[in-house]
């Protein structure tokens, strides 16, 4: 089994601001803007939540609940968009795509989607970044994969055998998304982890097990498990150099790489890794 540790949302680059972290500790991972995609932030599916006006006031009227957005990983789509038959999913291509493919990343492997956020109140009729809070990085989804499929390569069979992927971006814009590579991972129809949902979804609220970040660190410094220590063996991908990692009483402190979106770990190598991982969905998905 591969683990994947899966960049994803606003960052640096795109978008430009943390998501953010509602007070009740309600995650909210904004999908990055685009010009070439058809789903918009209105997409954006949690209840009560008044998205318009907090990404208005956060990016200081940037964004709107029009803006085009990347809605990838598809984790919860409203009910109203969702076809017949929907389950969450992820589209990959170009270099990526390569990087998880060279891997050998494919079915029963788990996906772990963390991106980069920051908490928010509301006083004075605005909502705004909580001073002196801290940027973190905290994982708010997953996918347990169940099928992996060639979109390009095989678009009519891809669509005969699952017809609602037609909604997702890596499916709706064949003229945009035309790399070989372009390939679609579906989550499974039920949790090997959680019972009664399925192989995929978002974590709503913020919990301690999410978090990546190091306290007191910048939201690239992470405390890990101590089995993450390579110690030999191949470590997680695109941390290849012995300066990266530092033992620090019971956990490893990570400085994690700027670039790349994929991070894949072989569970093989690492045993203790599939108890983390149910630790995590378990605990990310309890209510």
């Amino acid at each position: 089994m591969k683990l994947i540790l899966s960049r994803k949302g606003f960052d640096s680059q795109y978008g430009g601001i943390p998501s953010p972290i509602l007070p009740d500790g309600t995650l909210v991972p904004l999908p990055i803007p685009t010009s070439h995609d058809c789903d918009t932030m209105g997409e954006i599916n949690i209840s009560n939540i008044d998205i318009g006006s907090i990404l208005k006031d956060l990016s200081k009227g940037r964004y709107n609940l029009s803006t085009t957005v990347h809605l990838d990983p598809d984790l919860n789509r409203p009910i109203a968009k969702k076809s017949p038959a929907w389950r969450p999913a992820l589209g990959q291509t170009g270099t990526a795509q390569s990087h998880l493919k060279e891997m050998g990343v494919g079915i029963n492997d788990v996906f772990l989607f963390f991106g980069w956020f920051r908490q928010i109140d509301y006083t004075a009729g605005n909502w705004h970044y909580v001073r002196n809070a801290p940027n973190l990085h905290i994982i708010f989804g997953w996918i347990e994969v169940d099928e992996v499929l060639p979109i390009v390569q095989h678009r009519d069979h891809c669509l005969s055998k699952f017809p609602w992927i037609k909604n997702h971006p890596h499916v709706m814009r064949p003229d945009h998304y035309s790399d070989i590579r372009n390939t679609l991972y579906i989550a499974k129809n039920s949790s090997i982890y959680v019972q009664d949902i399925q192989g995929g979804g978002r974590f709503s609220k913020y919990k301690d097990v999410l978090r990546l970040t190091k306290p007191g660190e910048s939201r690239s410094i992470w405390s890990l498990p101590n089995w993450f220590m390579p110690d030999g063996r191949p470590p997680l991908s695109y941390h290849p150099r012995p300066e990266q990692w530092h033992q620090e009483d019971d956990c490893v402190i990570l400085r994690s790489a700027a670039k790349g979106q994929e991070f894949v770990l072989d569970c093989t190598k690492y045993p203790e890794a599939e108890e983390w991982i149910s630790n995590v969905i378990k605990n990310g998905a309890a209510s």
